[in-house]
């Protein structure tokens, strides 16, 4: 007897790319994975921690956020990572999932 109702089962190409730089603040390194699931929203993974998350430009922005999914240091990290991450992740919105339906 099944404990769980399932949501979804869904198989995707997805593109990843991956990126990395550095900073005053230190090195990161990027995965992003570009999917037509969760509104359009890139999983951005960080290759370093394994730390991910759904993130949009509006997101991006959010440098408390940021600093708490990805373990960075200081607010200054936060925002290198947030300026990077504005030039790599695309601004997609809830038409990339109506699309795929």
């Amino acid at each position: 007897m099944s404990l769980y109702e399932r949501l979804y089962d869904e198989t995707e190409r997805a593109q990843v790319r991956f990126v990395g730089f550095v900073s005053d603040e230190g090195r990161y390194d990027f995965g992003i994975v570009y999917t037509h699931m969760f509104f359009g929203k890139p999983l951005v993974v960080c290759l370093q921690t394994g730390r991910c998350s759904l993130l949009s430009q509006e997101d991006i922005d959010h440098l408390e956020d940021i600093q708490r999914i990805y373990q960075l240091k200081s607010r200054d990290e936060a925002q290198a990572v947030s300026n990077f991450l504005h030039h790599h992740v695309p601004n997609l919105g809830m038409e990339a999932e109506v699309e795929s339906c």
